[in-house]
């Protein structure tokens, strides 16, 4: 391993800190390299709907670009690696009732939000809508069911503690069950508040995650399903949220 590779190593080892500006101004940089090398469908799509940075990547843009640059071995290897996390579809392995099972997952990139999540497109569809999206059911199940979704929606002008004390009033109100809401850093990092309508079979339950969207607004991600559902959707909910990816840059209130 050469200088240049021990200060990459070095650099990742300590987590260096890096501002917002400077990922910014580094991404700026290394733009072109990341999305110009796609087939040229795939760039004009990217272009069009993701030519913005999101912020983990710009992280690991910021270390390539202020240590090793773009050419050496260990430069090339990262870059290799943040083009991964654009991959249009990957494979992830989750846990369902006990047993692990691989899910071909696809990238979402609603073109009215600054996000990017991964859909278990087997099960699920992903609807665009106008001032929130929507996983459902691919399939829904006959009979009278609680409603199994996902639904997505960005608060530009609140904070995720003023929401946060919204919604726990109006889900306290509304549950048997009330769970008080609590930080959270698994399955994605910010708040969530949690509600219950019984303990039959087919209790509804509301499981909401509150986020920030890194510029004094918020992300609210509300999973609905029921309580024997919960080792099934829930689980797959969690999973897809894992995916979930910011996009840096501000965007109008929807």
């Amino acid at each position: 391993m050469n200088d240049l590779d021990n200060k990459i190593k070095k650099a990742l080892e300590d987590k260096i800190k890096i501002t917002k500006e400077d990922k910014q101004e580094i991404w700026n940089n290394i733009d072109r390299e990341l999305f110009l090398e796609k087939k040229k469908g795939e760039v004009k799509n990217m272009k069009s709907k993701k030519k913005r940075h999101i912020s983990f990547v710009a992280a690991a843009a910021a270390v390539v670009i202020l240590f090793v640059g773009t050419q050496t071995e260990a430069g090339h290897a990262l870059i290799h690696q943040i083009k991964e996390m654009f991959a249009s579809q990957k494979q992830i392995t989750q846990e369902i009732e006990g047993n692990q099972e691989k899910t071909n997952v696809q990238l979402q990139t609603p073109s009215k939000s600054n996000y990017i999540i991964y859909v278990d497109q087997e099960r699920y569809q992903f609807i665009e809508g106008e001032k929130s999206d929507k996983i459902v059911m691919k399939t829904p199940v006959e009979g009278d069911f609680p409603e199994v979704s996902m639904e997505i929606q960005q608060i530009v002008d609140k904070t995720p503690e003023v929401i946060v004390e919204e919604l726990a009033a109006q889900i306290k109100a509304e549950y048997e069950i009330f769970y008080e809401p609590k930080k959270i850093e698994e399955p994605i990092e910010g708040w969530v508040i949690r509600g219950l309508g019984g303990h039959k079979w087919d209790s509804p339950i509301i499981n909401v995650y509150v986020v920030s969207n890194g510029n004094q607004g918020s992300f609210i991600i509300t999973q609905n399903y029921f309580l024997e559902a919960e080792e099934g959707h829930g689980v797959r909910f969690d999973e897809m949220v894992k995916e979930f990816r910011i996009i840096n840059e501000p965007v109008e209130s929807r």
